[in-house]
């Protein structure tokens, strides 16, 4: 699994109205299931990456939650397609603060 580091910064886990962003590339990843699972008890939204099948993150996660499962078993092309949907997050999260702007030279 991939993580952003274990400091806690701002909301502690488990606080509504949060969202957790899981990464994992096989679905599988304890720490990454262990972080979705407390989340849930604290009642917050998950957004769930992974690849190949999902592994247990497409159980744990549920109806409320976001679900990206890259269909493909090449970790690299797993990786490549999270990266592409975390710079979709993050210009949704652009627009959505600071409104939708023109990118001119």
């Amino acid at each position: 699994g991939f993580q952003l580091g274990l400091r806690r910064q701002g909301p502690p886990l488990g606080t509504p109205g949060v969202v957790l962003l899981a990464i994992t590339t096989s679905g599988n990843s304890a720490n990454v299931l262990a972080a979705s699972e407390a989340a849930h008890e604290g009642e917050m939204v998950g957004v769930g990456l992974t690849g190949r099948g999902g592994g247990k993150m497409a159980l744990a996660l549920r109806d409320t939650d976001v679900f990206v499962c890259v269909p493909h078993e090449r970790t690299a092309r797993i990786q490549e397609v999270h990266l592409l949907v975390l710079h979709c997050i993050c210009d949704a999260v652009d627009a959505q603060l600071l409104g939708e702007q023109e990118n001119t030279p």
